[in-house]
């Protein structure tokens, strides 16, 4: 099954509020996508490997004007356009791969993934992940990605991971971000079980 079969399958067969990354609301996200100043009515938002994530709402309510949604799963993204009615049509709905999909060069201000990166298991995925944010970011621009922390699970979705520790994962981005700053979070799933997670922030060089 490829990549994009196995998602669509999640969101077609799952209801969203159970999977075990769902949010009701996108706390840390939002703070963190806030705290870099950017002026909401102009900054280029993108919120990679968004699923069904209620961080677009979060956006939009904020005054967000720009705002970038991508999945690999066009399900995932039905589930998010039905919730948000007519305002579904201020965003810019993107399918397809955050590793090959065709993003505009330097297209964004702030890159925001919550719980993609840690899928991929292969080096050779990270490293066109990372090429693919230093494409897409301005020079100057932000990245936050959050992953599974060094105790999180082994496995999401049926599927392998990588766990992370703050300075790891910033060492996969190499010289060219600045770290910013880092912050777990206890992230509790609608089963009751407790996963950490590691969020790191940091700005793309000029």
């Amino acid at each position: 099954m490829s990549n994009s079969e196995h998602w669509e399958n999640v969101y077609r067969s799952k209801k969203v509020d159970s999977v075990s990354w769902f949010q009701p609301r996108a706390e840390i996200s939002l703070e963190i996508i806030r705290s870099t100043g950017l002026n909401p009515a102009e900054a280029r938002v993108i919120d990679v490997g968004a699923g069904a994530s209620v961080l677009v709402d979060d956006l939009l309510d904020a005054n967000y004007q720009h705002v970038t949604v991508l999945d690999i799963a066009e399900s995932s993204l039905t589930v998010s356009r039905a919730r948000l009615g007519e305002r579904a049509a201020r965003v810019d709905w993107r399918v397809g791969d955050v590793t090959t999909v065709d993003l505009p060069q330097a297209g964004y201000d702030i890159w925001h993934d919550r719980a993609v990166f840690h899928f991929l298991t292969r080096e050779e995925d990270r490293k066109r992940y990372v090429e693919q944010v230093w494409r897409a970011v301005r020079p100057g621009g932000f990245v936050i990605v959050a992953t599974f922390g060094p105790n999180g699970p082994l496995q999401c979705s049926n599927l392998d991971v990588c766990r992370y520790a703050p300075e790891d994962l910033h060492g996969e981005f190499g010289a060219g971000y600045e770290l910013i700053s880092h912050q777990a979070e206890m992230h509790a799933t609608p089963a009751g079980k407790s996963q950490e997670f590691v969020y790191c922030y940091c700005r793309r060089s000029a």
